[in-house]
């Protein structure tokens, strides 16, 4: 068994924060999934950006595109969305055999859309059905008018994973539109049972904000604080989801939405390189994870059911913070507008690359 591997014994996936045509081509992305249990993949727009740029491979197709689609956009996704229909092929019998549980790939609605809320459900709905997968999921930022749009494109039965979550509220709301969103489909007499969506929480750059803002006589946080509000969440969702108020549901064939850690590669050279895979290993989660991170997780990495210890700890830490005067959910704003600039000027690159 390979260190990746090892993790799958614990109830959590791992999927490859990365996407190209040249992986699948190669067999790469089919050894990943074969040797070391990889159970998905995600991509965004500097994923794309990255592929298209150095794979030779997408040239033709770019080129005869530049002649048949004026609009750059959909020149992209036109370029795109086979690599993203022929990874769900890929994974298409690993989400048969774990019956919906694994085997998704996510594509990203537009990031100008990210405070558009019809704009978003418009864009989640026509690429839904122009993938045509039932093992893709559509990505949706957790931004006010993303929250409407979740709730939407899940009563209409689409998959969705939630991206850009870094604080409680983030994880509040997101689990609410996904709840509310079941429910109305339920209510409508339509299926649920086939419905899958994570909430992303963004993990490294809680700590890169976190560590320069904290005062002197914080200095004991640094490097804590963005594993502790992952567990937290963690708690959150077994209360949402395990008790009572999901029951009705989950008869139903409801499926709770899944946590999911995005950004653990380590920005922070001081700290070890798979931090943000080995400490938050847990079951009924989802880890994406960058090819690096992943490198060195095979190499190195150490595999324990780590996101249910110390609870008591993580919850002593957020409360230290919170004494120091720092407000996740504050914070959290602000890194999710960064993210948000982030994502729109990936964007603009990926445009002007394929213009």
């Amino acid at each position: 068994m390979s260190r990746l591997s090892a993790i799958t014994q614990y109830g959590q996936q791992i999927w490859l924060d990365n996407l190209s045509r040249h992986l699948i081509e190669s067999g790469r992305l089919a050894q990943w999934l074969s040797e070391d249990n990889i159970a998905g993949v995600t991509s965004n727009p500097a994923i794309f950006y990255n592929a298209i740029s150095k794979d030779a491979a997408y040239q033709d197709d770019l080129a005869r595109l530049k002649q048949s689609e004026p609009d750059t956009e959909r020149r992209f996704e036109k370029l795109v969305l086979p690599d993203v229909r022929a990874t769900a092929d890929l994974l298409l019998p690993l989400y048969t055999s774990s019956k919906a549980d694994k085997g998704y790939v996510s594509f990203e609605v537009s990031p100008t859309l990210a405070n558009d809320a019809e704009g978003t459900i418009a864009a989640a709905k026509r690429l839904w059905a122009e993938i045509g997968k039932p093992n893709v999921m559509i990505k949706i930022p957790a931004t006010k008018a993303g929250i409407v749009a979740i709730e939407e494109s899940i009563a209409a039965g689409i998959n969705i994973n939630v991206t850009l979550m870094f604080s409680p509220q983030h994880v509040h709301d997101v689990f609410g539109a996904y709840i509310r969103g079941l429910q109305r489909r339920a209510d409508a007499g339509l299926p649920i049972d086939q419905i899958r969506s994570v909430a992303s929480i963004f993990i490294s750059r809680v700590d890169s904000l976190v560590d320069k803002s904290l005062p002197a006589a914080g200095q004991h946080l640094q490097g804590k604080i963005a594993i502790a509000s992952a567990k937290d969440a963690y708690a959150a969702w077994q209360k949402t989801f395990g008790g009572e108020a999901f029951a009705a549901l989950r008869a139903k064939g409801g499926r709770p939405q899944t946590p999911l850690w995005a950004s653990t590669g380590t920005k922070n050279p001081a700290y070890r390189d798979v931090m943000y895979v080995e400490e938050l290993i847990g079951a009924d989660t989802v880890n994406t994870v960058p090819d690096a991170t992943m490198a060195a997780f095979a190499d190195h990495g150490e595999a324990r059911a780590s996101l249910t210890e110390q609870m008591d700890v993580a919850q002593q830490q957020l409360t230290e913070l919170a004494a120091l005067g720092l407000d996740l959910n504050q914070l959290g704003e602000q890194l999710q507008q960064e993210g948000l600039k982030q994502f729109d000027e990936a964007f603009e690159k990926l445009i002007a690359l394929v213009a």
